[in-house]
């Protein structure tokens, strides 16, 4: 059996206000491609499949395409599970039509794949039940037993552990309860299966990136590598966005990571999915195919100044490209710098000034006291920025102040009642 594991696509995430969804494209091409060269007959989609609840109607368009193409209109299963960023009950809302064409949507940790019928020739579903199903596909010659965990928030495990555990089981640390339900539907491996996990978490031992942008990206929520169960043939993980092996667990563990560089911090990190070979009886093999989908993240540090930077944009540079420049001045940029620089090579994202100065000092609590605030946010341009503040710039600032504290005069005397023209605001004679 040869099984595709990939995972995050984050369909509809943006690089800062610069839509990837051209790119996303791409990688969905690319991604069918892999999949009918190397003759595979099994995907793993191991969650996040958009990045917000409520995604576009353009990412919503790209999944259903993908999902169609990936199985080769029934020749191929497709397992697709949520991640954290994915809404459960969107995703599998085309389970009836979905699964006519193999593809198994699942949202929560105790979904059962057995719910809607498979009618794709030559894909059935053998047996099921919360957190786990048994595929037959007629290209293999053994089936696959697979135990699925979408997203397991702390109330959805709760939930999945309500109707079989006693209270001691409830009060289990988070990795305890993953390991406890995972231990348990482990019993429906066999001998003569490929036993698979496809799961979206976070395990003990897995680097991260600034790219995941989740609110608890382990501490409480961190799995114990130890549980996943040793007869596993291969666990395809979701959630880091970095392809990597958890080293640590009993059988291969991988995370596929995003297919794309979401954020600066993955500069220069390939990306790739997993093909993974597997027979019962024996240990699967596995082997990354790297992606050439998508511009990559570069980070420019242009320590001689502008004129670098304007010299490395001349030469074409990093053509196709995104850009996080850093530029070393002894003063701020001007807009217009900005706007040639950008100008000069669109795929630059962030223009950072770094200001060359000597350090300086905090100012107290004591010393803005009694301050006025214009003379205190010149002190904090100048501390945080290393030089004293544009006119232009101290103009606005101080046309903002203005506005504010029109509006407010004006909600003052909005607030009391019967105030007409000609009346006086108490305390305003």
């Amino acid at each position: 059996m040869r099984i595709l594991h990939t995972s995050d696509w984050h369909l509809g995430r943006n690089l800062e206000h610069v839509s990837r969804m051209d790119e996303q494209r791409g990688f969905i091409d690319c991604l069918v491609r892999i999949a009918d060269e190397e003759d595979v007959d099994l995907v793993l989609v191991a969650g996040d499949i958009y990045d917000t609840y409520n995604p576009s109607a353009a990412a919503e368009e790209l999944f259903f395409d993908a999902m169609d193409r990936l199985g080769g209109k029934g020749g191929r299963a497709v397992i697709v599970i949520a991640g954290n960023h994915d809404n459960p009950d969107r995703l599998c809302a085309a389970s009836p039509l979905a699964y006519k064409n193999g593809i198994i949507l699942l949202g929560y940790p105790g979904s059962d794949a057995g719910e809607y019928r498979i009618e794709a020739e030559g894909i059935s579903i053998a047996g099921s039940g919360p957190g786990w199903l048994e595929l037959s596909m007629s290209r293999c010659d053994h089936n696959a037993v697979v135990l699925t965990m979408p997203f397991p928030s702390e109330s959805r495990l709760e939930e999945v552990l309500a109707g079989r555990a006693d209270e001691a089981v409830l009060q289990d640390a988070y990795s305890d309860k993953v390991g406890g339900i995972l231990d348990a539907l482990s019993g429906k491996f066999r001998d003569d299966t490929v036993n698979l996990i496809v799961a979206h978490l976070f395990m003990l031992g897995g680097s991260t990136s600034d790219s995941e942008r989740t609110l608890q990206v382990g501490g409480a929520m961190t799995v114990d590598p130890s549980v996943i169960p040793e007869k596993t043939h291969y666990a395809a993980l979701g959630h880091l966005h970095r392809p990597q092996q958890i080293r640590s667990a009993p059988c291969p563990t991988y995370y596929a990571g995003s297919p794309l560089a979401y954020s600066f911090s993955e500069a220069g990190y390939s990306k790739a999915v997993y093909i993974v070979d597997a027979i019962p009886g024996k240990e699967a093999k596995v082997r990354p195919v790297y992606l050439d989908c998508g511009k990559p993240l570069v980070k420019w540090f242009a320590d001689k100044g502008i004129q670098q930077a304007l010299e490395w944009c001349e030469e074409g540079r990093d053509p196709n490209a995104w850009i996080d420049l850093e530029i070393l001045t002894d003063r701020v940029l001007t807009a217009d710098e900005h706007k040639a620089i950008r100008s000069m090579h669109p795929g630059i994202i962030n223009i950072r000034p770094r200001i060359r100065s000597e350090e300086v000092g905090v100012f107290s609590p004591e010393s803005r006291e009694g301050r006025k605030i214009d003379e205190l946010f010149r002190d904090y341009y100048r501390y945080r920025m290393g030089t004293d503040i544009p006119d232009e710039l101290m103009e606005a600032f101080l046309e903002l102040l203005d506005e504010g504290d029109e509006e407010e005069d004006a909600d003052r005397a909005g607030d009391l009642p019967g105030l007409g023209e000609g009346e006086v605001v108490p305390g305003e004679a």
